[in-house]
Protein backbone atom coordinates (compact mmCIF):
# COMPACT_ATOMS: atom_id res chain seq x y z
CA UNK A 1 0.00 0.00 0.00
CA UNK A 2 2.89 2.21 0.63
CA UNK A 3 4.49 1.43 -2.04
CA UNK A 4 1.58 2.68 -3.99
CA UNK A 5 0.94 5.41 -2.37
CA UNK A 6 4.46 6.31 -3.09
CA UNK A 7 4.64 5.42 -7.28
CA UNK A 8 1.61 7.66 -7.50
CA UNK A 9 3.31 10.41 -5.32
CA UNK A 10 5.85 10.11 -7.92
CA UNK A 11 3.16 10.02 -10.66
CA UNK A 12 1.96 13.27 -10.13
CA UNK A 13 5.50 15.82 -9.59
CA UNK A 14 6.11 13.64 -13.02
CA UNK A 15 2.89 15.18 -14.29
CA UNK A 16 3.37 18.39 -12.33
CA UNK A 17 6.59 19.28 -13.47
CA UNK A 18 6.02 18.04 -17.39
CA UNK A 19 3.27 20.77 -17.77
CA UNK A 20 5.01 23.26 -15.94
CA UNK A 21 5.38 25.05 -18.98
CA UNK A 22 2.18 25.25 -20.28
CA UNK A 23 0.87 26.60 -16.74
CA UNK A 24 3.61 29.43 -16.45
CA UNK A 25 2.45 32.49 -15.37
CA UNK A 26 1.30 34.75 -18.33
CA UNK A 27 2.29 37.82 -17.50
CA UNK A 28 6.22 36.72 -17.74
CA UNK A 29 5.88 35.92 -21.54
CA UNK A 30 5.07 39.16 -23.11
CA UNK A 31 7.00 40.61 -25.90
CA UNK A 32 6.77 43.99 -26.57
CA UNK A 33 7.69 45.53 -30.27
CA UNK A 34 8.57 49.25 -30.31
CA UNK A 35 9.61 51.73 -32.76
CA UNK A 36 10.82 55.20 -32.47
CA UNK A 37 12.42 57.12 -35.39
CA UNK A 38 13.92 59.96 -34.13
CA UNK A 39 16.41 61.32 -31.63
CA UNK A 40 14.12 62.22 -29.24
CA UNK A 41 11.38 59.58 -29.79
CA UNK A 42 14.53 56.98 -28.84
CA UNK A 43 15.37 58.71 -25.73
CA UNK A 44 11.25 59.04 -24.46
CA UNK A 45 10.88 55.51 -25.52
CA UNK A 46 14.16 54.05 -23.81
CA UNK A 47 12.55 55.61 -20.66
CA UNK A 48 9.41 53.99 -21.28
CA UNK A 49 11.13 50.48 -21.75
CA UNK A 50 12.85 50.44 -18.92
CA UNK A 51 9.94 51.79 -16.64
CA UNK A 52 8.29 48.97 -17.86
CA UNK A 53 11.39 46.29 -16.62
CA UNK A 54 11.19 47.71 -13.64
CA UNK A 55 7.16 46.63 -13.03
CA UNK A 56 7.96 43.90 -15.25
CA UNK A 57 11.07 42.57 -15.04
CA UNK A 58 10.54 39.34 -17.27
CA UNK A 59 9.13 41.07 -20.20
CA UNK A 60 11.55 41.53 -23.50
CA UNK A 61 11.90 44.01 -26.45
CA UNK A 62 12.73 44.04 -29.92
CA UNK A 63 11.91 46.82 -32.42
CA UNK A 64 13.44 49.72 -34.44
CA UNK A 65 15.20 52.59 -32.87
CA UNK A 66 18.38 53.92 -31.70
CA UNK A 67 21.20 53.58 -29.47
CA UNK A 68 19.03 54.79 -26.22
CA UNK A 69 16.79 51.54 -26.98
CA UNK A 70 19.53 49.54 -27.51
CA UNK A 71 21.06 50.43 -24.19
CA UNK A 72 17.34 50.13 -22.34
CA UNK A 73 17.54 46.08 -23.28
CA UNK A 74 15.73 46.35 -26.34
CA UNK A 75 17.01 43.95 -29.88
CA UNK A 76 17.59 46.62 -32.27
CA UNK A 77 16.56 45.64 -36.03
CA UNK A 78 16.68 48.69 -37.94
CA UNK A 79 18.85 52.22 -36.45
CA UNK A 80 15.79 54.87 -37.53
CA UNK A 81 17.39 57.50 -36.08
CA UNK A 82 20.16 57.82 -38.57
CA UNK A 83 17.14 58.27 -41.00
CA UNK A 84 15.82 61.58 -39.66
CA UNK A 85 14.63 62.95 -43.29
CA UNK A 86 13.19 66.34 -43.59
CA UNK A 87 10.26 67.21 -45.94
CA UNK A 88 8.65 66.23 -48.65
CA UNK A 89 11.95 65.55 -50.90
CA UNK A 90 13.49 64.13 -48.33
CA UNK A 91 11.29 61.37 -48.47
CA UNK A 92 10.89 60.57 -52.02
CA UNK A 93 14.96 60.60 -52.90
CA UNK A 94 14.92 57.83 -49.92
CA UNK A 95 11.64 55.83 -50.35
CA UNK A 96 13.18 52.35 -51.47
CA UNK A 97 15.46 52.74 -48.68
CA UNK A 98 12.05 53.24 -46.20
CA UNK A 99 10.18 50.69 -48.21
CA UNK A 100 12.37 48.14 -47.77
CA UNK A 101 12.63 49.05 -44.16
CA UNK A 102 8.54 48.94 -43.58
CA UNK A 103 8.59 45.59 -45.53
CA UNK A 104 10.85 44.24 -43.32
CA UNK A 105 9.36 45.21 -39.84
CA UNK A 106 6.06 44.07 -41.23
CA UNK A 107 7.68 40.74 -41.63
CA UNK A 108 9.50 40.55 -38.43
CA UNK A 109 5.90 41.59 -36.03
CA UNK A 110 4.09 38.60 -38.15
CA UNK A 111 6.81 36.23 -37.57
CA UNK A 112 7.96 37.33 -33.80
CA UNK A 113 3.71 38.15 -32.61
CA UNK A 114 4.55 40.23 -30.03
CA UNK A 115 1.93 40.72 -27.57
CA UNK A 116 1.53 44.84 -28.56
CA UNK A 117 3.58 46.83 -30.78
CA UNK A 118 4.34 50.88 -29.34
CA UNK A 119 4.59 53.13 -32.15
CA UNK A 120 6.44 56.79 -30.73
CA UNK A 121 5.87 59.66 -32.58
CA UNK A 122 7.38 59.42 -36.71
CA UNK A 123 3.77 59.42 -38.36
CA UNK A 124 4.66 59.31 -42.00
CA UNK A 125 6.15 55.40 -40.92
CA UNK A 126 4.16 54.46 -38.35
CA UNK A 127 0.70 55.38 -39.02
CA UNK A 128 1.02 52.92 -42.20
CA UNK A 129 2.28 50.40 -39.93
CA UNK A 130 -0.69 51.06 -37.63
CA UNK A 131 -2.85 49.55 -40.34
CA UNK A 132 -0.48 46.84 -41.46
CA UNK A 133 -0.35 45.67 -37.56
CA UNK A 134 -4.15 45.77 -36.53
CA UNK A 135 -5.01 43.39 -39.26
CA UNK A 136 -2.78 40.56 -37.78
CA UNK A 137 -4.40 41.27 -34.42
CA UNK A 138 -1.89 42.58 -32.65
CA UNK A 139 -2.57 45.67 -30.20
CA UNK A 140 -1.11 48.99 -31.09
CA UNK A 141 -0.29 51.46 -28.42
CA UNK A 142 0.66 55.15 -29.90
CA UNK A 143 3.23 56.79 -27.37
CA UNK A 144 3.90 60.54 -28.38
CA UNK A 145 0.66 62.03 -30.60
CA UNK A 146 2.10 62.47 -34.18
CA UNK A 147 0.63 66.59 -34.42
CA UNK A 148 -2.15 66.07 -36.43
CA UNK A 149 -3.38 68.60 -34.53
CA UNK A 150 -1.34 70.81 -36.56
CA UNK A 151 -1.93 69.56 -40.06
CA UNK A 152 -3.07 66.66 -41.92
CA UNK A 153 -6.21 66.53 -39.55
CA UNK A 154 -7.51 63.23 -40.75
CA UNK A 155 -5.07 61.49 -39.61
CA UNK A 156 -7.27 61.22 -36.58
CA UNK A 157 -9.89 59.29 -38.21
CA UNK A 158 -7.07 56.97 -39.15
CA UNK A 159 -6.09 56.40 -35.48
CA UNK A 160 -8.95 56.31 -34.23
CA UNK A 161 -9.40 52.87 -36.41
CA UNK A 162 -6.03 51.28 -36.03
CA UNK A 163 -4.82 52.25 -32.91
CA UNK A 164 -6.19 50.66 -29.27
CA UNK A 165 -4.86 53.75 -27.36
CA UNK A 166 -2.82 56.86 -27.57
CA UNK A 167 -0.51 58.42 -24.70
CA UNK A 168 0.11 61.97 -24.96
CA UNK A 169 2.35 64.36 -23.89
CA UNK A 170 0.13 67.60 -23.53
CA UNK A 171 -3.35 68.37 -21.72
CA UNK A 172 -4.45 69.62 -25.19
CA UNK A 173 -4.17 66.83 -27.45
CA UNK A 174 -6.27 64.76 -24.92
CA UNK A 175 -9.23 67.18 -25.01
CA UNK A 176 -8.29 66.70 -29.11
CA UNK A 177 -8.68 63.26 -29.25
CA UNK A 178 -11.43 62.53 -27.03
CA UNK A 179 -13.47 64.63 -28.82
CA UNK A 180 -13.11 61.85 -31.76
CA UNK A 181 -13.61 58.92 -29.45
CA UNK A 182 -10.46 58.03 -29.04
CA UNK A 183 -9.51 56.14 -26.01
CA UNK A 184 -6.22 58.72 -24.88
CA UNK A 185 -4.51 58.94 -21.92
CA UNK A 186 -2.72 62.55 -20.88
CA UNK A 187 0.48 61.05 -19.33
CA UNK A 188 2.82 64.49 -18.61
CA UNK A 189 5.99 65.21 -20.03
CA UNK A 190 8.81 62.90 -19.36
CA UNK A 191 11.13 66.11 -20.04
CA UNK A 192 9.79 67.52 -16.60
CA UNK A 193 11.85 64.40 -15.06
CA UNK A 194 14.65 64.46 -17.56
CA UNK A 195 15.84 68.04 -17.71
CA UNK A 196 17.76 68.43 -14.67
CA UNK A 197 21.53 69.41 -14.67
CA UNK A 198 24.08 66.99 -13.31
CA UNK A 199 27.04 69.90 -13.31
CA UNK A 200 26.95 73.31 -12.11
CA UNK A 201 27.23 76.00 -14.62
CA UNK A 202 30.07 77.22 -13.63
CA UNK A 203 32.14 73.90 -14.02
CA UNK A 204 30.70 73.63 -17.22
CA UNK A 205 31.94 77.01 -18.24
CA UNK A 206 35.73 76.26 -16.37
CA UNK A 207 35.79 72.43 -18.30
CA UNK A 208 35.15 74.50 -21.62
CA UNK A 209 37.47 77.22 -20.40
CA UNK A 210 34.46 79.96 -21.02
CA UNK A 211 34.84 83.36 -18.77
CA UNK A 212 32.22 83.36 -15.99
CA UNK A 213 31.96 86.71 -16.25
CA UNK A 214 30.96 87.02 -19.74
CA UNK A 215 27.41 87.22 -22.12
CA UNK A 216 27.57 83.21 -22.91
CA UNK A 217 24.75 82.34 -26.02
CA UNK A 218 24.35 78.86 -26.76
CA UNK A 219 23.74 77.45 -30.49
CA UNK A 220 21.10 74.35 -30.68
CA UNK A 221 21.22 73.94 -34.43
CA UNK A 222 19.47 70.56 -34.31
CA UNK A 223 20.00 66.81 -33.98
CA UNK A 224 19.75 65.96 -37.95
CA UNK A 225 22.67 66.55 -40.45
CA UNK A 226 19.80 68.80 -42.56
CA UNK A 227 19.40 71.04 -39.93
CA UNK A 228 23.14 71.18 -39.43
CA UNK A 229 23.23 71.96 -43.12
CA UNK A 230 20.80 74.94 -42.90
CA UNK A 231 21.09 76.84 -39.49
CA UNK A 232 24.14 76.45 -38.51
CA UNK A 233 26.03 78.91 -40.35
CA UNK A 234 22.95 82.02 -40.26
CA UNK A 235 23.31 80.84 -36.47
CA UNK A 236 27.51 81.49 -36.43
CA UNK A 237 26.97 84.51 -38.66
CA UNK A 238 24.42 86.05 -36.17
CA UNK A 239 27.46 85.84 -33.82
CA UNK A 240 29.82 87.13 -35.67
CA UNK A 241 27.61 90.29 -35.63
CA UNK A 242 26.82 89.71 -32.16
CA UNK A 243 30.80 89.90 -31.30
CA UNK A 244 31.44 93.04 -33.21
CA UNK A 245 28.54 94.98 -31.17
CA UNK A 246 29.51 93.21 -27.60
CA UNK A 247 33.50 92.00 -27.04
CA UNK A 248 32.09 90.39 -24.08
CA UNK A 249 30.40 87.33 -25.76
CA UNK A 250 31.21 84.13 -25.96
CA UNK A 251 29.71 81.18 -27.91
CA UNK A 252 29.08 77.80 -27.16
CA UNK A 253 27.99 75.25 -29.93
CA UNK A 254 26.09 72.43 -28.47
CA UNK A 255 26.66 68.94 -29.77
CA UNK A 256 23.55 66.80 -30.11
CA UNK A 257 24.79 63.14 -30.01
CA UNK A 258 23.47 62.52 -33.42
CA UNK A 259 26.32 64.58 -34.55
CA UNK A 260 29.90 64.11 -34.95
CA UNK A 261 32.51 66.61 -33.69
CA UNK A 262 33.55 66.74 -36.57
CA UNK A 263 30.58 68.05 -38.75
CA UNK A 264 30.96 70.77 -36.27
CA UNK A 265 34.26 71.60 -37.12
CA UNK A 266 33.90 71.76 -40.03
CA UNK A 267 31.78 74.83 -40.14
CA UNK A 268 33.32 76.65 -36.90
CA UNK A 269 36.79 76.82 -39.10
CA UNK A 270 35.13 79.48 -41.30
CA UNK A 271 34.08 81.21 -38.28
CA UNK A 272 37.49 81.07 -36.01
CA UNK A 273 37.08 84.49 -35.10
CA UNK A 274 34.09 83.23 -32.69
CA UNK A 275 36.59 80.82 -30.42
CA UNK A 276 32.85 78.81 -30.04
CA UNK A 277 33.62 75.99 -28.04
CA UNK A 278 31.68 72.48 -28.66
CA UNK A 279 30.03 71.02 -25.78
CA UNK A 280 29.88 67.68 -25.57
CA UNK A 281 28.73 67.71 -21.79
CA UNK A 282 24.97 66.94 -22.65
CA UNK A 283 22.25 69.33 -23.44
CA UNK A 284 21.03 69.92 -19.88
CA UNK A 285 24.34 70.89 -18.47
CA UNK A 286 25.51 72.81 -21.63
CA UNK A 287 22.49 74.61 -21.86
CA UNK A 288 22.25 76.24 -17.67
CA UNK A 289 26.00 77.26 -18.59
CA UNK A 290 24.41 79.76 -21.27
CA UNK A 291 22.40 82.94 -20.73
CA UNK A 292 20.51 83.05 -23.91
CA UNK A 293 19.78 80.38 -26.69
CA UNK A 294 19.65 79.92 -30.56
CA UNK A 295 17.46 76.88 -30.82
CA UNK A 296 16.50 74.96 -33.81
CA UNK A 297 12.57 74.36 -33.78
CA UNK A 298 11.79 70.89 -32.12
CA UNK A 299 12.14 69.01 -28.70
CA UNK A 300 15.49 71.36 -27.46
CA UNK A 301 12.97 73.96 -27.94
CA UNK A 302 11.14 72.69 -24.76
CA UNK A 303 14.33 71.87 -22.92
CA UNK A 304 15.58 75.16 -23.43
CA UNK A 305 12.21 76.95 -21.63
CA UNK A 306 12.28 73.90 -18.83
CA UNK A 307 15.64 75.46 -17.96
CA UNK A 308 14.23 78.92 -17.94
CA UNK A 309 16.55 80.41 -20.69
CA UNK A 310 15.44 82.83 -23.03
CA UNK A 311 15.84 82.02 -26.80
CA UNK A 312 14.95 82.68 -29.51
CA UNK A 313 13.64 79.66 -32.47
CA UNK A 314 14.96 79.21 -35.73
CA UNK A 315 13.87 77.04 -38.92
CA UNK A 316 14.51 76.63 -42.10
CA UNK A 317 13.63 74.03 -44.66
CA UNK A 318 13.62 73.29 -48.46
CA UNK A 319 11.00 75.30 -50.30
CA UNK A 320 8.93 72.53 -51.37
CA UNK A 321 7.94 71.82 -48.02
CA UNK A 322 7.96 75.06 -46.77
CA UNK A 323 5.16 75.86 -49.09
CA UNK A 324 3.52 72.55 -48.28
CA UNK A 325 3.69 73.86 -44.69
CA UNK A 326 2.10 77.29 -45.55
CA UNK A 327 -0.68 75.65 -47.27
CA UNK A 328 -1.27 72.69 -44.64
CA UNK A 329 -0.18 73.29 -41.31
CA UNK A 330 -2.90 75.52 -39.67
CA UNK A 331 -1.40 76.52 -36.24
CA UNK A 332 -0.17 80.10 -34.91
CA UNK A 333 3.39 78.80 -33.77
CA UNK A 334 5.95 76.25 -34.66
CA UNK A 335 8.06 76.70 -30.90
CA UNK A 336 6.65 73.68 -28.33
CA UNK A 337 6.80 76.95 -25.68
CA UNK A 338 4.74 79.02 -27.99
CA UNK A 339 2.18 76.41 -28.84
CA UNK A 340 2.04 74.81 -25.30
CA UNK A 341 1.73 78.68 -24.24
CA UNK A 342 -1.01 79.46 -26.95
CA UNK A 343 1.15 82.37 -27.16
CA UNK A 344 3.81 84.51 -28.09
CA UNK A 345 6.69 83.86 -25.23
CA UNK A 346 9.71 83.63 -27.25
CA UNK A 347 10.57 84.81 -30.87
CA UNK A 348 10.53 82.56 -33.73
CA UNK A 349 12.12 83.02 -36.73
CA UNK A 350 11.11 80.95 -39.78
CA UNK A 351 12.79 81.06 -43.41
CA UNK A 352 13.78 83.51 -44.82
CA UNK A 353 13.26 85.28 -41.70
CA UNK A 354 15.91 82.85 -40.11
CA UNK A 355 18.70 85.08 -41.65
CA UNK A 356 22.20 86.15 -39.77
CA UNK A 357 21.12 90.17 -39.12
CA UNK A 358 17.32 89.53 -37.61
CA UNK A 359 19.28 86.39 -35.43
CA UNK A 360 21.40 89.10 -33.75
CA UNK A 361 18.87 91.48 -33.67
CA UNK A 362 16.64 89.63 -32.01
CA UNK A 363 19.51 88.30 -29.54
CA UNK A 364 20.45 91.47 -28.97
CA UNK A 365 17.09 93.20 -27.92
CA UNK A 366 16.78 90.45 -25.33
CA UNK A 367 20.34 90.78 -23.63
CA UNK A 368 20.29 94.41 -23.45
CA UNK A 369 16.52 94.65 -21.78
CA UNK A 370 16.65 93.03 -17.98
CA UNK A 371 12.72 94.00 -18.07
CA UNK A 372 12.58 91.70 -21.06
CA UNK A 373 14.62 88.81 -20.13
CA UNK A 374 12.68 89.35 -16.63
CA UNK A 375 9.43 88.87 -18.45
CA UNK A 376 10.64 85.77 -20.85
CA UNK A 377 11.84 83.70 -17.70
CA UNK A 378 8.73 84.34 -15.83
CA UNK A 379 6.64 82.95 -18.91
CA UNK A 380 8.75 80.19 -19.20
CA UNK A 381 8.24 79.23 -15.04
CA UNK A 382 4.45 79.80 -15.86
CA UNK A 383 5.02 76.91 -18.79
CA UNK A 384 7.27 74.71 -16.76
CA UNK A 385 4.08 74.42 -14.30
CA UNK A 386 1.64 73.46 -17.20
CA UNK A 387 3.77 70.20 -17.71
CA UNK A 388 2.98 68.62 -14.91
CA UNK A 389 5.22 67.42 -12.24
CA UNK A 390 7.24 64.50 -13.50
CA UNK A 391 6.34 60.92 -13.44
CA UNK A 392 5.22 60.56 -17.28
CA UNK A 393 7.27 57.26 -18.00
CA UNK A 394 6.06 55.62 -15.25
CA UNK A 395 2.17 56.58 -16.13
CA UNK A 396 2.52 55.37 -19.43
CA UNK A 397 4.02 52.00 -18.51
CA UNK A 398 1.34 51.29 -16.50
CA UNK A 399 -0.42 52.23 -19.22
CA UNK A 400 1.04 50.10 -21.20
CA UNK A 401 0.65 46.67 -19.06
CA UNK A 402 -2.69 47.36 -18.39
CA UNK A 403 -3.66 47.33 -22.05
CA UNK A 404 -1.52 44.27 -22.87
CA UNK A 405 -3.03 42.35 -19.66
CA UNK A 406 -6.68 43.49 -20.45
CA UNK A 407 -8.79 42.02 -22.73
CA UNK A 408 -11.12 45.61 -23.04
CA UNK A 409 -8.93 49.16 -23.13
CA UNK A 410 -10.31 50.86 -20.15
CA UNK A 411 -9.10 54.49 -19.80
CA UNK A 412 -6.85 55.44 -17.34
CA UNK A 413 -7.39 58.81 -16.12
CA UNK A 414 -5.05 61.28 -14.26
Amino acid sequence: MLRIRFFIFLFSIIIKIYFMPFTSDPQKTKHIFIIAGEASGDIHASHLVEAIKRKQPSWHFSGLGGEHLKNAGVQIYEDLTQMAFIGVWDVLIHFPQIKAIFDRTIHRIKSSAPDAVILVDYPGFNLRLAKKIKKMGIKVIYYISPQVWAWKKKRVFFIQKYTDRMMVFFNFEKDFYAQFGITVDYVGHPLVDMVKPAIKADLIRQKLSLLSDRLTVGLLPGSRHKEIESLLDPMLAACRILKKNFSWIQFVLVKAPTISREHLESHLKNYSDLHAKISEEGNYNSINACDVCVVASGTATLEVALLEKPMVIIYKTNFLTYILGKILINIKFLGLPNIIAGKSIVTELIQNQANPPRIAAEIRSIVTDEIKIAGIKSELKNLKHKLDQGGAAERAADIVIKTILSEKCDNVTM
